[in-house]
Formats: structure tokens, sequence, C-alpha cells
């Protein structure tokens, strides 16, 4: 996104991190946990991967995301939201009761739509929690070192 200069004002210099539209959509999809780009795509639809990534770069530059490649073939790389980026979850929420008061885009439209509802919708179906720490780890291939003689 194109920035300007502000005038000092917290609103303007706010507007200036997340006034785009992808912005807090991405953050939406990021909330749940990290996503790689093709999950992001998908869940971004109609939004094109030059967007995306165009959006992404700049989400990182201003520390909301965090990049994460682990390498591979194909190339294996997540998006994770930092502290900064957490920081804009009661932003998100407050977007939504906003929404669902102004009747805007009804979570049962995007359910026929998309036969699902988003990430972020409190109708959302969420997998049973499990205590195990190992779960919120990066999912990161396992490494094979061993040596194969013939």
């Amino acid at each position: 996104m194109r920035r300007r200069e502000g005038d000092g004002c917290p609103v303007w210099g706010a507007l200036q991190v997340v006034g785009d539209k992808w912005t807090m959509l991405i953050v939406r999809d990021l909330v749940a946990g990290a996503r790689r780009t093709t999950e992001l795509l998908a869940g971004l639809h109609p939004i094109s991967s030059r967007t995306l990534m165009d959006r992404l770069r700049d989400m990182e530059h201003d520390r909301l995301i965090e990049r994460r490649d682990f390498g591979g073939s194909p190339p294996h790389v997540e998006y994770t939201l930092t502290e900064r980026g957490r920081l804009l979850a009661p932003l998100l929420d407050a977007l939504r009761a906003l929404g669902d008061a102004l009747g805007c885009n009804d979570c049962d439209d995007r359910r026929a739509r998309l036969d699902s509802y988003c990430d972020a919708c409190p109708r959302a179906e969420r997998p049973a929690a499990d205590n195990n720490p190992a779960h919120d780890a990066p999912r990161r291939a396992q490494r094979d070192d061993s040596i194969v003689l013939l």
C-alpha cells in the first residue's frame, strides 16, 4: 500500500497500516493460526496472488506478520501474526460486531455461497481443543539425516 506522510494523528497512522480492504481479512484468517500462501489465497477469494503477496510483504514490513520459510520442494512458507499483529484482534471483533449491527454480509450468505463460515465467525465449527503443546508448533517436515550405504 502506498504510504503518505501523516499529520501526527494516531488514527491516521493506524489507517496507514490497516486501511486497505485486504489487511483485516488477512488478519481474520491468521487469527486462527499459521497459514500457507495457498490457504490464504483460497480463503480470500477473489484476491489475486499478486495482490496477496504485495499485501503480505507490506504487513511483514509493518511487523504485523512473520514469514516462516521451511524450505523444501515445493517451497513451504507459512505466515503467522506477530504480537503487534495480534493487537488487531479487538479491532477485528469490533468490525464483526459492526457488520452484524449494520446487517452487512450475513454469515448465512457466505455459508450458502462458499459452504463454510469464515474462520473468525462465531458460528464456525472448531476442532476440539487438545492440550498438546506440540499441536501449536510449526508444521515442519522431519529431516531425514540417515545415511544409506550401498
